[in-house]
């Protein structure tokens, strides 16, 4: 009876630890969902941009003169090629939002089960805190 009372606290110390180390990874989890949300949420604003400046260029006729601003100057841009861009920064943006949003369906499941395994920890040093004071 002794020996299981002084190895104890040994073990509560232990699943301290674990459990202290855990709430970390969870926390730099947490960190990693708010971060994705910042980037998906320019990426979204950046995809609107680009659609409203692809509506404005179908409105221009054919000859109309589009112009492109590179660094301080203003080149001189054919209708479709600007057409042709921004349809391709849209695909672009669009598929890293994708790519984003499986980052964060992952990000997530990891946090459910570290959330989870959490619990589990807590649990079972309460089980063992209660059967020591027992």
């Amino acid at each position: 009876m002794a020996s299981s009372l002084a190895t104890a606290p040994a073990a509560v110390r232990e699943m301290q630890s674990d459990l202290e180390s855990q709430a970390n990874a969870l926390s730099k989890i947490q960190k990693d969902i708010s971060k994705n949300h910042e980037v998906r949420k320019q990426f979204t604003i950046q995809v609107g941009e680009n659609e409203l400046v692809l509506k404005e260029l179908e409105l221009l006729n054919e000859g109309a003169n589009v112009y492109k601003l590179i660094g301080p100057v203003l080149v001189k841009q054919d209708n479709a090629e600007a057409k042709a861009n921004i349809k391709k920064r849209i695909e672009y943006i669009t598929a890293e939002l994708e790519r984003m949003d499986r980052a964060l369906k992952d990000l997530e499941e990891k946090q459910n089960s570290k959330k989870e395994s959490i619990i589990k920890l807590q649990q079972k040093m309460q089980a063992v805190q209660a059967k020591a004071q027992a």
